[in-house]
């Protein structure tokens, strides 16, 4: 089980960076696997960088002070969606086009 208190403590740690940016984090439910759901809001509800602020940040924070079996979803994100995965989408590179930088 993991501990709801370290980890509002550490989305506390989060809350001021997150605010600066007109948001904020609202955790929802921590489910025994290690998934914590959390809900932006404000600014960053609905922003196009919110899912990689999920997972390069609030993830990344509750891995460190927490567990690092934890996994961060946002309670809007679609079931199955991998932000990361997303992200890579869009910097894929072709080997070949590198190959030919270099020549």
């Amino acid at each position: 089980m993991f501990d709801r208190e370290k980890i509002q403590a550490a989305l506390d740690e989060i809350r001021p960076a997150l605010q600066a940016d007109g948001g904020d984090v609202e955790l929802v439910d921590i489910a025994e696997d290690g998934v914590v759901t959390v809900q932006l809001q404000g600014a960053c509800h609905g922003c196009p960088m919110s899912q990689l602020t999920l997972s390069n940040g609030v993830e990344r924070i509750l891995r460190d002070r927490v567990s690092d079996e934890i996994r961060v979803k946002s309670a809007d994100m679609p079931e199955g969606f991998d932000p990361q995965e997303f992200f890579n989408s869009f910097y894929q590179f072709d080997d070949e086009d590198e190959d030919d930088a270099e020549e």
